[in-house]
């Protein structure tokens, strides 16, 4: 009996799927639960697990776009499981002591040294970006040597100036959407930027003082997202309309933070959310951040981690970027742009001194986000990183605080 497996459902808004990669071939037994392939959507990426024991086939190569509800795969559940000799099943282990590192989830072959660069090459053709299947190894049963990774080397850069190579890839789904979502927001709202600095050293010297201390009661260092978050969370406080979204001829407040995270993941940027920002501690932010990342990193991210969010906060300074306008993330009306911090000569108290600065960029929806608003917003932001203090009296001035102002 063949049982039929369709691409389910992963999403309202999902129509379709593509075939990240195949973990079983045509022919293969699988167990019941077994992974079968990953599916990327046009925001996440999923796993299709067999739904029964049985002899695989299937319906797609990797990088084909099939339909939900479409077959993807069909498992003959009457069929018997091949039965493993002795013989075969010890080949596998003489075969493992002879090669290196088996790649997961791909036969071993008889000849696998062939074409397989040593360790000290491997490192140079990883360097000067050489493909190990364009090299003919010279060492024992046609291993790369790193004489053979150096002469390749040599080869690679007197060609280089002459290389007039093109090729093609197929856009995955991810980058799609994310080209569609971008040229929409230019087209439908009415973005503009506004920028400020902040002096960072407030900030960097509360952590150095307080880094290893923090790391071993929570488990997580002490790092700038976490400041940058909650400062945001206090600013969107007093500043509602920037964690607000237009719906129709509606604008829809939130009394709560939901902030969207920025992430360079492999198959692009993703925005996870840290929900309820605003009642959590610095400690609990970075443990969600850390979460989040690792996922992001892992294509592990499911939908809901990734729907929703009020204000998104983008870091492009881990890239060495000094300055951007970044683009709002539909259909929030507001994006905080950090970016990386230099050295440069400010004036403090009439004089010139040298400080750690970082730009910081505010693009917004301009038709429910006025210029008072936006300004305010990351003025305020400005204040609480440069006065880390107003962390524990939600942005207001202790000062006056004290005296009932």
């Amino acid at each position: 009996m063949a049982l039929e497996i369709k691409v389910p459902t992963v999403g309202e808004s999902i129509s379709e799927v593509t075939i990240s990669r195949w973990n079983k071939k045509t022919g293969d037994y699988v167990e019941m639960d077994e992974l079968l392939c990953e599916l990327e959507s046009d925001k996440a990426t999923f796993e299709l697990n067999a739904e029964a024991a049985g002899i695989l086939t299937t319906n797609g190569n990797e990088g084909d776009t099939i339909k939900v509800g479409d077959l993807i795969a069909s498992i003959d559940t009457a069929a018997a499981k091949p039965a493993s000799s002795k013989p075969d099943a010890e080949a596998p282990k003489k075969e493992e002591i002879k090669t290196a590192t088996p790649v997961a989830q791909t036969p071993v072959t008889t000849n696998y040294a062939s074409g397989t660069p040593s360790p000290a090459a491997a490192k140079i053709l990883a360097e000067k970006g050489v493909e190990a299947k364009d090299i003919k190894g010279t060492g024992k049963d046609g291993r790369i040597t790193k004489a053979d990774a150096m002469a390749a080397e040599l080869k690679t850069t007197t060609n280089e100036s002459k290389s007039r190579n093109e090729r093609k890839e197929k856009m995955t789904s991810l980058r799609k959407t994310v080209s569609k979502r971008l040229v929409a927001v230019k087209n439908e709202t009415a973005m503009l930027t506004t920028f400020n600095e902040v002096d960072m050293k407030p900030v960097m010297d509360l952590r150095n003082q307080f880094k290893n201390q923090f790391k071993e009661t929570h488990g997580v260092n002490l790092g700038f997202m976490s400041f940058f978050t909650k400062a945001v969370t206090i600013a969107l406080k007093q500043y509602p309309a920037v964690n607000a979204y237009i719906n129709g001829e509606e604008i829809i407040f939130h009394d709560y933070c939901d902030i969207s995270v920025a992430v360079s993941a492999p198959k692009g940027l993703v925005v996870p959310v840290i929900r309820n920002a605003e009642s959590m501690t610095l400690a609990d932010i970075e443990r969600e951040v850390v979460v989040l990342a690792t996922k992001a990193r892992e294509n592990k991210l499911s939908l809901e981690e990734m729907t929703g969010g009020t204000f998104t906060i983008t870091n492009g300074g881990v890239f060495g970027s000094m300055m951007s306008t970044p683009i709002i993330n539909a259909p929030q009306s507001a994006i905080l742009g950090m970016h990386n911090i230099v050295e440069r000569p400010v004036v403090k108290d009439g004089q010139i001194v040298i400080r750690p600065i970082m730009y910081l960029a505010l693009s917004y929806d301009h038709r429910i986000i006025d210029g008072r608003e936006s300004v305010g917003f990351l003025v305020k932001v400005k204040q609480i990183l440069e006065n880390p203090t107003l962390l524990l009296t939600e942005g207001n001035d202790p000062n006056k605080m004290v005296l009932g102002l």
